[in-house]
């Protein structure tokens, strides 16, 4: 099993949310977060400058089987992507194992 973490553009939340689910990826977890980034220019809107290294982003976290790793990235970075500056970025790591708490189940299985 693999965790992916992604943190993405907020305004990108409903495209990157539809792409999992067409892929299979019904169930995972999100948090609104502000953070920092590479992104070193602000934008100024009616005469006040905004910084846009430090916006809201959403990160989502997924734990899906090994065979669904690639297709979840996939779907998360089409959608995802604006081709600038501050798109995001995506973790995987290695889930040892997984427990489904009502029936005690444990594996694979229990994401399903």
């Amino acid at each position: 099993m693999k965790k992916i973490e992604a943190i993405i553009r907020k305004s990108k939340y409903r495209e990157v949310k539809e792409a999992l689910h067409e892929v299979g990826v019904n169930f995972f977890s999100y948090w609104d977060v502000t953070g920092l980034g590479n992104e070193k220019e602000g934008h100024v809107y009616r005469g006040v400058s905004y910084s846009t290294s430090d916006i809201q982003r959403r990160y989502l976290s997924i734990v899906v089987n090994d065979d669904f790793e690639e297709v979840t990235i996939k779907a998360i970075i089409q959608s995802g992507a604006t081709g600038e500056v501050g798109d995001g970025k995506i973790f995987v790591s290695d889930i040892k194992e997984a427990y489904r708490i009502r029936t005690g189940e444990k594996g694979g299985q229990t994401l399903n």
